[in-house]
């Protein structure tokens, strides 16, 4: 069993809050990279082996530049907020076809007392949200396997945030999965604790994340015509 990051992971992050600023980030950049980026990107490697099991359409991509993991500076141009750096470090295990159509991803953020696993569509465009309603409402009973299988809701919760006060338009108000189709984003997930985020069982752990997760992704794949 391997241990990727360590307490020295969360102590680099917690101080990044309290010193976000690229003159602090500079003094510690190899700090960064021993303990949070470089253990990140061999853990996106070692994932690769258990994401294929579940979809040989998926990717771990362990490059340092275009691969799974996103970049820790932030884009501030349309924010009020300036802070140059995130706060967490995450990484998106993408569809084979990420870059030609909108498609769901699995992803893994590590976050001092905040980080979590899951697994869906972000932020996708209106057409795509139209796309999933509709799928949903013509094929209930299979997203009733994907998205609503007692083992899969006990350990992982759908993201609320951002939904629909009331259902779209069009959709009829006794259909059983109403609620699910007020969703503006389709995210599945659950929270990761410290000690398991540094723990030797984190690759083990994941990858049985990939697979518990994996159905509902590919009923998001099937309705948007993607292969899984």
């Amino acid at each position: 069993m391997t241990t990727y990051f360590s307490d020295a992971s969360l102590r680099f992050l917690s101080s990044l809050a309290l010193h976000n600023n690229k003159s602090w980030f500079n003094e510690h950049r190899q700090q960064y990279e021993d303990h949070v980026r470089q253990p990140f990107l061999r853990l996106i490697g070692d994932l690769q082996p258990a994401l294929a099991e579940v979809s040989p359409k998926f990717r771990a991509d362990p490059r340092g530049v275009g691969g799974s993991l996103f970049r820790i500076h932030r884009d501030a141009r349309f924010s009020h907020d300036k802070s140059p750096y995130k706060l967490w470090q995450g990484a998106r295990l993408f569809h084979e076809r990420r870059r030609e159509v909108p498609a769901p991803s699995f992803y893994v953020h590590l976050q001092p007392g905040a980080s979590f696993v899951g697994a869906g569509l972000w932020h996708p465009d209106p057409d795509t949200q139209r796309r999933i309603r509709h799928f949903i409402l013509d094929n209930p009973g299979s997203w009733k396997a994907a998205a609503h299988a007692p083992a899969l809701r006990r350990r992982y919760a759908f993201e609320q945030s951002e939904k629909l006060v009331r259902p779209p338009r069009g959709f009829p108000a006794d259909f059983e999965f109403i609620d699910d189709l007020k969703h503006r984003n389709w995210v599945m997930w659950r929270s990761l604790d410290d000690a398991a985020m540094t723990g030797p069982r984190l690759l083990s752990t994941l990858g049985k994340d990939l697979a518990a997760l994996g159905p509902f992704v590919d009923y998001l794949c099937a309705a948007l015509d993607l292969e899984f």
